[in-house]
């Protein structure tokens, strides 16, 4: 199985469009040692020709044309695309906003739980994915399903499960400024991806408020664990003076320290750990600091738009 990371950045990608602060300055200007990132995403395929995508982001158009894998091929039809199926992972904007990019009457079958359906369902805009062309099918937690594409399955076998999060910002409630949020089962998946019949498995979760010993217990033993990287200190955007949210309050681990993502997964045997969905204040994104060589010391790897698995 191929994985790309098509996106690694969380939701405003780096540099984020109206962030002029020293990370993303670095990268705008064209700083040794910065790449620049598109929006969270990953895409994978068990043949190299039909891929599935695992969240539609603002940057899909820019990322199909940097990931020629998701163009349409030189000899394929006037209208074509190698991907066959859409998965969402909860129903941030930086999740689905891309779907409306996929509006041009083209065929592929869109995956998420019922309350991303939810949402999608409940505002008039998604009407442009016509019902005639995008089949859109329910994950249900704890399932294991082969995926499918408008010419039936891809070779791919996908499980679904509820991790710690949070609903999307636009979900949230007014007043509400503790606790989960209004969060229910399904609000936020993790997804394992594996080539169907195959025990190796890959982890893909860009969401995570907290680990427990269930999804300790899950990942143990993973081919690849695609991880969430938001931030690498839980006031990391209150120390640079850009926001005043923690990590905590956007539903993200942070990656250092004590309670962090590192010392929670050290004990995990897996092959691969790769941090994903990785925010424009993260100071891991600037290579060679001090952030990034504790994070690499530790096993870890920083994912970047590009990047390719093998599993």
């Amino acid at each position: 199985m191929r994985i790309k990371v098509v996106g690694s950045a969380a939701g405003g990608g780096f540099p984020q469009w109206n962030c002029n602060a020293p990370l993303s300055s670095a990268v705008r200007s064209g700083k040794s040692g910065f790449r620049a990132r598109t929006q969270s995403s990953i895409a994978a395929s068990a043949d190299g020709a039909s891929w599935a995508l695992f969240n539609a982001s603002p940057d899909i158009r820019q990322q199909i044309a940097e990931n020629p894998e998701l163009a349409p091929a030189a000899d394929a039809p006037l209208r074509s695309t190698p991907i066959s199926c859409v998965i969402l992972t909860n129903a941030d904007v930086d999740h689905i906003a891309g779907l409306l990019t996929l509006r041009e009457r083209q065929p592929f079958t869109l995956y998420a739980t019922r309350r991303v359906m939810e949402v999608l369902d409940a505002n008039p805009i998604f009407k442009v994915l016509n019902p005639e062309y995008v089949e859109r099918r329910l994950l249900e937690l704890g399932s294991k399903i082969e995926l499918e594409g408008p010419d039936g399955k891809i070779g791919l076998e996908i499980e679904t499960f509820a991790v710690h999060g949070k609903v999307a910002l636009f979900m949230e409630k007014e007043g509400q400024t503790t606790g989960n949020f209004g969060t229910e089962d399904g609000d936020t998946v993790g997804i394992g991806i594996r080539t169907s019949g195959s025990q190796d498995i890959a982890y893909y979760i860009p969401g995570c408020a907290a680990v427990d010993e269930t999804l300790l217990a899950r990942i143990d033993g993973a081919s690849c664990l695609l991880f969430d990287g938001t931030v690498y200190t839980d006031d990391e955007m209150q120390k640079t003076g850009v926001g005043e949210k923690t990590g905590a309050r956007m539903g993200h681990m942070y990656m250092s320290g004590e309670g962090g993502s590192m010392e929670a997964l050290a004990d995990v045997n897996l092959g691969q750990r790769i941090f994903v969905h990785i925010n424009n204040t993260n100071p891991v994104l600037e290579e060679g600091s001090r952030e990034e060589q504790d994070v690499t010391s530790r096993g870890w790897e920083i994912a970047y738009d590009g990047m390719e698995v093998r599993v």
